[in-house]
């Protein structure tokens, strides 16, 4: 796992710019630092050493071609085979060589070939451009800036901030959106001019113009399959991927949780370390559930329990690390996580992307459950919505007021947080533009999918990617841990994406054939937990005074007052701290913004 970072100018400053961008990025690879110039480009990397730690330095090259690369390429030595086969030979045992060597040989059609996690890009001298690539499922993030003065890329947005052409200015426009799905959903981001790689696309920078082309769609299809045959699929395939997911030089512990995901990876490969957060709170710990599991799989459990207090004084270096707000709570108990794996291990292994692959929020039992209530024709659940749109938020009133709407109209991921008409009230600039236009590009493409599969779609390419996968990457690497996330993985994805509705949902259970295949080698009655996901006791720490007194002082600052209505802002915020309205999604969602505005722009 690494940083990498470069940039075309006709700045005769290029080693300052470079190694200031570098700096900035150090966390992620504090075990090597590499620098490569040539004609107008200059590439970067600093490494953290997990595959042939004497060998592996970058930027490498080989003839006319220079590559600085993120990720791991878990199939290397198959695709090594293969290529010796046509006449290559290799000077190293590392996956960055191969890398080279398959982008050398089959240029962008290599991507189809990759079984790993990467970002990365290549500068040709032959043709003078650069090419730029991030895997299928987004694991690893890649951001790039474009001004009249320069073209940059670099794994953190913050990267940038180190180059003397950056101007560093708040984007607005993306506010809106923010708000409403807790993270910023498009490619743009909250600095102007900065934008994100998507997944499973690849970017070319050739004479001063950017080519972006995608190479791999995610679309589910279901397919009728016994029980037994799910379950055999996927325990074999969950064996092979934790295997592979296992190749380093040094040695792979493990994030665990109460959870099936975790579990299961956990008591598939029996890392010697594995690690789990904690709160004093009751109901919010899962410290229990992984010391049952560890104690019978004889393997060592270390936990931190997090404070309220310690939670808040981490919470800004959390947001400054993951260059943009993510409202997400478990930012700061992820990061704890990451710092107390970094003491032992350079990799951990994760459960990232079992819930949207295989059916796990709690959220699609509605498709199960009462899908009586889709057979009420349509014009009069949707009249029965619009009148409860006109009420206050509440648990019953939510459901009637999504279940009367289109699903391509009103579902926008499993952790929505404002609607338009919310999101306006609070506002100083209102805006007319829908959510469901930031959704529609892919609703049209996946219309041929039951809507389980379209709720599953949605949840992968917003949700997964933006929220569960930067957080994760952005954390780890901040004390310089790698993560991998067995799950997130082609072959995976192969066996996940032909499950029936049947074998991912009862009308009680979520994730059903998964929970069977785990079934056979959790020795604990971990595999059929209901999701707690990565719990913080937010909504009773916003409700004390100290948590209300620090939301409240960036309630009233100066960008807020420019942004918000200041009134409808502070109510939001008294009626979530007495009780009177459960609001504290919404309140974590703006407090979290206005944070991260202070520690970049203030």
């Amino acid at each position: 796992m690494c940083g990498i970072a470069g940039f075309v100018d006709n700045n005769k400053n290029k080693k300052d710019n470079l190694r200031n961008m570098l700096k900035l990025i150090k966390h992620r690879g504090p075990d090597g630092w590499g620098e490569f110039y040539k004609n107008n480009t200059a590439i970067g990397h600093v490494r953290l050493s997990i595959i042939d730690l004497a060998n592996g330095k970058q930027p490498m090259s080989i003839n006319n071609y220079h590559i600085t690369f993120n990720g791991e390429i878990y199939n290397y030595k198959e695709l090594k085979k293969d290529l010796e086969k046509k006449g290559y030979k290799f000077e190293t045992n590392s996956d960055t060589e191969v890398l080279l060597v398959s982008y050398i040989e089959y240029k962008e059609k290599c991507l189809n070939k990759l079984r790993g996690m990467f970002a990365f890009a290549i500068y040709n001298e032959l043709d003078d451009s650069l090419f730029i690539a991030r895997d299928p499922f987004g694991i690893k993030p890649v951001y790039y800036y474009k001004n009249d003065n320069a073209f940059m890329f670099a794994s953190e947005i913050k990267a940038f901030i180190g180059h003397k052409d950056f101007k560093k200015e708040l984007n607005k426009e993306v506010l809106p959106a923010y708000l409403s799905f807790n993270f910023v959903p498009t490619t743009e981001t909250f600095f102007k001019n900065v934008y994100r790689l998507e997944p499973g696309h690849y970017l070319i920078h050739k004479d001063g113009k950017i080519d972006i082309k995608e190479y791999f769609e995610f679309h589910f299809n279901e397919q009728k399959n016994t029980m037994e045959e799910s379950v055999k699929a996927i325990s074999n395939v969950m064996k092979d991927s934790v295997e592979h997911h296992n190749i380093a030089d040094v040695e792979v512990g493990s994030f665990l949780s109460s959870g099936v995901d975790s579990s299961y990876v956990v008591s598939l490969c029996r890392p010697k370390h594995t690690y789990t957060i904690g709160y004093k709170e009751s109901g919010f710990s899962e410290l229990k559930y992984a010391e049952d599991l560890t104690n019978k799989l004889n393997i060592t459990n270390k936990h931190k329990t997090v404070g309220m207090k310690e939670y808040f004084k981490t919470f800004r270096t959390a947001l400054y690390h993951l260059d943009e707000p993510l409202a997400d709570p478990s930012i700061v108990p992820l990061y704890f996580l990451s710092k107390l794996a970094s003491k032992d291990v350079k990799v951990v292994l994760s459960g990232e992307g079992a819930d949207e692959l295989f059916g796990g929020y709690n959220y699609y039992l509605e498709e199960v459950n009462y899908s009586f209530y889709n057979k009420i024709p349509y014009p009069i659940r949707n009249g029965i919505s619009h009148t409860a749109s006109l009420f206050p938020s509440g648990r019953g009133l939510n459901f009637l007021v999504r279940r009367g709407l289109k699903l391509e109209d009103g579902y926008i991921g499993v952790n929505k947080v404002f609607n338009e008409k919310e999101r306006n009230q609070i506002l100083l600039n209102k805006t007319n533009e829908k959510n469901s236009s930031i959704t529609k590009p892919v609703y049209d493409r996946i219309q041929d999918c039951s809507s389980l599969a379209k709720m599953q779609t949605i949840d992968v390419v917003f949700w997964l990617v933006k929220d569960i996968l930067l957080k994760a990457d952005k954390m780890s690497m901040a004390s310089s841990v790698e993560v991998r996330v067995p799950f997130l993985d082609k072959e995976v994805y192969e066996v996940a994406r032909k499950l029936s509705i049947e074998n991912k949902l009862t009308k009680n259970l979520t994730k059903v054939s998964l929970r069977e295949a785990a079934k056979e080698v959790i020795p604990t009655e971990a595999y059929k937990k209901k999701k707690l996901g990565f719990p913080v006791p937010l909504r009773e720490w916003i409700k004390t005074d100290y948590v209300f007194k620090k939301m409240q002082k960036a309630f009233n600052s100066k960008i807020s007052k420019e942004l918000f209505d200041n009134k409808a802002l502070n109510k939001l915020l008294i009626d979530t701290y007495k009780g009177e309205i459960d609001n504290y999604k919404k309140a974590w969602t703006v407090y979290t913004f206005l944070e991260w505005y202070d520690v970049y722009f203030s």
